[in-house]
């Protein structure tokens, strides 16, 4: 569509205007051609808020300069905590170590450990001074137990052997209704025992309940042999010694008047204290 002259533009844009407005910028008209151009610049604008069909719209005008910025805005709410950030890098040079500080108060103790194994024996020490020499000995006036018996008609006490004709007992201390000897001077004693049998026989030196020694004859022939040992002990005092058997095992021990058993003993030497 060819364009237009910008009055015959603007009579154009008036006629589809209402009356009164078109009367107003006849009037306005007669003040001069300057008025012309406001008129033409309005009715363009009322042209674009009340359009019309089969009208010529002019092309759009070039984009204003931008407005002045306006006020900052109210505070928005506060953001989510964000993730750690990474370490930073130490560009500082580790200074020089400090004084030490005051010791602290001292802890509670802790609970006893376990004990450790044993460590190694250290190296022997130098020898001790000599002590004071003792006032000699009188070896009469030491206890000097011993004490020998044998069987003639000894009653039965379970599985011990009982020597009931007692032959010597220098401190009294073999029991003949017991079979048993009582220590009273702690030291290293020997004691010994013979024993006839026509069978089968096995006998126990017994310290305390506790056999030391055991000694067995096969008599499968039936004729009177001898059973016989003996051993060295250490004894405490109260320490009790006897020989034992086993009936239920087939021992059996001789007690005819051909043969005698004998059970013996007597101490070595003291035990140092």
């Amino acid at each position: 569509m060819p364009s237009l002259h910008p009055e015959l533009q603007a009579e154009s844009r008036q006629s589809h205007l209402p009356g009164q407005l078109q009367l107003l910028l006849r009037e306005r008209g007669k003040m001069g051609g300057s008025f012309w151009l406001v008129a033409g610049a309005l009715a363009m604008i009322l042209g674009t808020v009340l359009p019309q069909e089969n009208v010529c719209r002019a092309p759009d005008g070039k984009d204003g300069y931008p407005g002045v910025p306006g006020l900052d805005g109210r505070p928005g709410q506060k953001g989510d905590i964000g993730a750690p950030g990474l370490p930073g890098r130490r560009t500082g040079i580790k200074g020089a170590k400090g004084d030490a500080g005051e010791p602290g108060l001292p802890g509670n103790a802790g609970g006893q450990g376990y004990r450790g194994p044993n460590g190694l024996p250290g190296p022997a020490g130098e020898p001790g001074q000599p002590g004071t020499k003792g006032q000699v000995g009188n070896i009469r006036e030491q206890s000097r137990p011993a004490f020998s018996a044998s069987r003639k008609s000894p009653l039965s006490r379970g599985n011990t052997v009982i020597f009931d004709n007692v032959i010597t007992d220098q401190d009294r201390n073999y029991n003949a209704q017991t079979g048993r000897f009582t220590c009273t001077a702690p030291g290293f004693y020997y004691f010994a025992f013979q024993v006839i049998s026509n069978g089968n026989l096995c006998l126990s030196l017994v310290k305390g309940g506790t056999k030391v020694v055991s000694f067995c004859d096969d008599n499968s022939r039936s004729l009177l042999q001898v059973n016989s040992g003996g051993s060295v002990l250490s004894l405490a005092a109260q320490d009790q010694v006897w020989v034992e058997s086993d009936p239920r095992n087939g021992n059996r021990v001789f007690d005819g008047a051909e043969a005698d058993s004998v059970f013996s003993g007597f101490m070595l030497f003291p035990q140092r204290e």
